[in-house]
Order: structure tokens, then C-alpha cells, then sequence
């Protein structure tokens, strides 16, 4: 006895999303190229993705994030900012404020692409940027902090030694090295400075209320 089966229903014949990754190339203000990988799944709506320090869109949590967001159905924007990864520039200890900059090219690129930027959201240091750029910039409307540091005069001494004012102020710089002994960038006393004047609470206060 032959059995016909009922055809699928449009639910099941339906899987995941197909994504397709498209390398995109924008300009800042300063006239330095940002690379990034765009995560097409035919949505509109897109999530921008931004990374901690010394990292890149390459590290895991920009792909794990890129790859989650693709798998409901949402478009992400991964990119370096200016000095990191594959974008022109050099790669500055602070920066806080000239990569809020590196992030306004970034939406203001998609807003002309006739995109609509559900979220910016932002990882470590990314996640300051992301609260600088919501209190200058009203117009992402969820802004989403992950670790980004709270107090950012703590964690210096660590990494510069407890003596780094003493130092930046005598020499201008201060090179930090790995364990090896190896150079690994340098920290000028402007740099220093936009991180010590970079205040979180006095930026998160400065966001609109209809932003989440």
C-alpha cells in the first residue's frame, strides 16, 4: 500500500537565513579608509558592530555577535577603527573621541545607503564609543554597552606602571612592551590624556531619554 505524504508546510520548508558577507570600505572625517564586513540577510534593519582595544572585527566576539545576529534574521556591520586591523591610520592608547568619529562615518554611510541602524553595540572599549557616540548623536535609538570600563583612570597603573604621570610628563611617552620585552605601542601624553578626560557617568547622563 503506497502512502502519499502531506507537503511540507511553507514553516518547514523555510531555514536559516542565508548570509552573505560583503567587504565595505568608508571614509572618515580625517580621510582615512575603515574597512569592515557587512552580514547580509537581506534585512534592512542592521546591528554595527565595534571592537575593544588592540582588537579588530576579526576577534571572536565580532564574529560570534555578526554570526548571532544572522542567525535571527538581522543584518551586522562589523569594522576597525581607524589604526586597527585592516583601516588606515595609526593606532592611538585613547582615542576615545576621534573613534566615536570613526563610528558617525560608519552610520552616517548606512543612513545614505537607505539602511535602518536598530543598534550600535559595542564591546570593551567599543562600549565606551558607543555611549560617547549616543550622547553626541541622537539618532540610534538602542545603544548596548558590553564590559565597557566604567572608571577609566582604573587599570592604567597596570598597564603603564604606577609612576606613568611622572614618566609622560618627563619623556612625552611612555612605550609599553609585552613580558618579552618586545615594543608593542606607544602612549603619548594627548592620548593619555583623552582617556583620563573621557568621563562615563558625565557621558551616559548627556544620552536622550528615548534612547534604551
Amino acid at each position: 500500500m503506497s502512502v502519499t505524504r502531506p507537503s511540507p508546510t511553507h514553516l518547514e520548508r523555510v531555514g536559516p537565513p542565508v548570509i552573505k558577507q560583503q567587504r565595505v570600505v568608508i571614509q572618515n572625517q580625517h580621510g582615512e579608509k575603515l574597512v569592515g564586513i557587512s552580514h547580509e540577510t537581506g534585512s534592512k534593519e542592521l546591528v554595527i558592530l565595534c571592537h575593544g582595544f588592540r582588537s579588530s572585527k576579526e576577534r571572536i566576539p565580532m564574529v560570534n555577535l555578526a554570526a548571532a545576529l544572522g542567525k535571527e534574521g538581522i543584518s551586522a556591520f562589523r569594522f576597525d577603527f581607524a589604526g586597527n586591523g585592516e583601516s588606515e591610520g595609526s593606532f592611538q592608547y585613547g582615542n576615545y573621541r576621534r573613534e566615536a568619529g570613526d563610528l558617525r562615518a560608519v552610520v552616517q554611510h548606512f543612513y545614505g545607503e537607505k539602511r535602518v541602524i536598530i543598534a550600535l553595540v559595542g564591546h570593551s572599549k567599543g562600549g565606551n564609543v558607543v555611549l560617547l557616540y549616543a550622547s553626541k548623536y541622537n539618532d540610534v535609538h538602542t545603544i548596548v554597552n558590553i564590559s565597557g570600563r566604567f572608571y577609566l583612570e582604573r587599570g592604567i597603573k597596570g598597564r603603564l606602571g604606577q609612576d606613568f604621570l611622572q614618566r609622560i610628563k618627563q619623556n612625552g611617552f611612555i612605550d609599553v612592551k609585552n613580558k618579552g620585552g618586545k615594543f608593542q605601542y606607544r602612549v603619548t601624553e594627548e592620548s593619555l590624556m583623552d582617556r583620563l578626560t573621557t568621563d562615563t557617568h558625565a557621558t551616559c547622563l548627556l544620552i536622550q531619554k528615548d534612547c534604551s
